[in-house]
């Protein structure tokens, strides 16, 4: 265990201005406000083994210090490291290999920090990096929307404290390389905290240290974290627990941690673990992370997918489907975000619409069809229609989460409902299969035989096509590779109703349609993208009456 070196902390603390910052400051480079932005040619050098991260929170100065030991495996000859970390925090040593090297020997003008090496590493060499820092870090001025820190205060005046970083990346607090795929294989985690504060992080609890004056350091270990979700929260915790036995036979513990104050409201949400544990289990499969832990800590913002310690801020609020949906949606990401990662943002499809869509699902097998359409419908009011979910080429998370640049909130619902659309052209048992072979790299998970991994929006494509047992590149090149949706236009002629696809860019869109007709559902097949059915004079006719397809409708926003 990497040590925290108190005088050091304090010495690089006593660069920093005493006055707390305001909200969103201090400001970002554009280097530090990007993640998953191009990689430095010599990043791509690198593996990332490890990282030892010891932190002391100061939450009156709203500061902290941080020592960090980097290890990492060359995959070329390589001079130099380079490092994301946030100008905002000055560096005050670094070591290389345990050398302490000369102040000339390191930059960081932008927040991409460069180490000149005393000596080359060869392919396949080690190197590690130990790297001292401190600073005021930025402000989130709406968590977790906007990365950074949240300083705050219980309703007893206590400090609370917590990060939400995804938007713009580990860099804000820790030294990493700030690209989905530089995930360290395990980080350790040494949090040193103000006397009756406690500190949970990411992974398995290592032990409490107390030290003389009263300050408590919580030391964590954690396996293959991605790595904006490595998050800092500290505050006056209570902790409830328990072990579940999963439906796969293995033992999972269950930890939430809560403000004071609020235990009777919290028992109510922790007994909504296990059968939310239990849903995605039943749905995608064995739970990524059972050797740590399910934990959920109540934080200042709203809500993250931290691996194995989601962040908890929506009141206790359940919605009117009986249960809390952001509890929900974020335990979902340990499946689509930590356990499956996408290699580029350009992807973030594959985290966000899972998850999003598998809220309706957990009201469909709580309540049946009737909740689950009612939902479905309830996320077509969020449309944009603006932008492609899917460019194609690498783009960082900033670009693709703004709808002036790309696909914002239509990962989330619009992605939701093509996910719905896909699973009523191929049927429960092969969306199954599909999401088993996105999530764990195999059709048949089980606690044990697999381990984290990358995933892409082509090999989606191609598992899909295997799994469905045809090409359906129609299908994904208009939902995720055109911003409009496809038009089902109607022609009404006595005796017959005529349906035809117009979808943007042109070409076949053979997506069979439902026709309610006196009564009587049909499918039409809608080969060529087209479809017709007879229509007794008089009769009622209703085109897809159970709202199983993706289309535009009155209303939609966007083209």
């Amino acid at each position: 265990m990497q040590g925290i070196n108190r005088a050091a902390l304090l010495g690089a603390a006593a660069l920093l201005a005493s006055a707390a910052a305001d909200p969103g400051k201090p400001p970002l480079t554009a280097q530090t406000a990007t993640t998953g932005g191009p990689l430095d040619p010599d990043q791509q050098k690198l593996i990332f083994d490890t990282a030892d991260l010891a932190f002391e929170i100061f939450p009156e100065r709203e500061a902290i210090a941080g020592v960090a030991t980097l290890g990492f495996t060359a995959k070329a000859p390589v001079r130099r490291l380079v490092i994301d970390l946030d100008r905002n925090l000055p560096v005050s040593a670094v070591a290389i290999d345990g050398v302490a090297l000369p102040r000339s020997a390191w930059r960081n003008p932008q927040g991409r920090m460069t180490i000149d090496l005393p000596r080359q590493v060869a392919a396949g060499g080690k190197v590690s990096a130990r790297i001292s820092y401190a600073g005021t870090p930025h402000v989130a001025v709406r968590a977790p929307w906007d990365g950074g820190f949240v300083w705050a205060k219980t309703p007893s005046g206590k400090p609370w404290v917590a990060t939400a970083i995804q938007g713009e990346g580990c860099d804000l607090f820790w030294p990493c390389i700030d690209y989905p795929t530089y995930e360290p294989k395990r980080v350790d985690l040494h949090i040193t905290v103000p006397a009756g504060l406690g500190a949970p992080s990411n992974g398995v609890l290592t032990g409490i240290d107390t030290l003389a004056d009263g300050r408590r350091r919580w030391n964590w270990r954690v396996a293959n974290p991605t790595i904006h979700s490595v998050a800092l929260n500290v505050g006056p915790y209570r902790e409830l627990k328990a072990v579940h036995t999963s439906r796969f036979g293995n033992q999972i513990p269950m930890h939430f941690w809560y403000l004071e104050g609020n235990e009777a409201k919290a028992r109510g949400l922790f007994a909504e673990f296990a059968p939310t544990l239990d849903f995605y289990e039943a749905m995608v499969g064995p739970y990524p992370f059972a050797a740590e832990k399910m934990g959920v800590v109540e934080t200042p913002h709203l809500g993250m997918e931290h691996q194995t310690i989601n962040a908890y801020g929506n009141a206790y609020k359940q919605a009117p489907e009986g249960f809390d949906w952001l509890l929900h949606h974020e335990f979902g990401h340990e499946w689509f975000a930590n356990q499956m990662t996408v290699a580029n943002w350009d992807d973030f499809w594959l985290h966000e619409a899972y998850t999003q869509y598998m809220q309706p699902l957990y009201g469909r097998a709580r309540e049946g069809e009737g909740r689950y359409l009612a939902m479905m419908r309830a996320g077509r009011a969020r449309f944009e229609n603006l932008h492609p979910i899917v460019s194609g080429t690498p783009r960082a998370a900033n670009l693709v989460s703004d709808e002036a640049t790309g696909p914002g909130s239509d990962i989330y619902f619009k992605g939701a409902w093509m996910l719905h659309t896909l699973r009523g052209l191929i049927g429960d048992a092969k969306f199954g299969e599909i999401m088993r072979r996105v999530v764990y790299g195999r059709s048949d998970p089980a606690p044990g035989n697999f381990t984290s991994r990358f995933a892409t929006t082509a090999e989606y494509r191609a598992i899909v096509n295997d799994v469905a047992g045809r090409d359906l590149g129609w299908f994904f090149d208009v939902y995720l590779g055109q911003a409009a949706l496809p038009e089902l236009a109607e022609t009404r002629t006595p005796g017959r109703l005529a349906l035809a696809w117009k979808v943007p860019g042109g070409g076949d869109f053979p997506l069979p349609v439902e026709v309610w007709v006196a009564g009587r559902v049909q499918t039409l097949a809608m080969a060529n993208g087209r479809g017709s059915v007879a229509v007794p004079a008089g009769a009622l006719v209703i085109v897809d009456p159970q709202s199983r397809v993706l289309r535009k409708l009155p209303g939609d926003g966007g083209s």
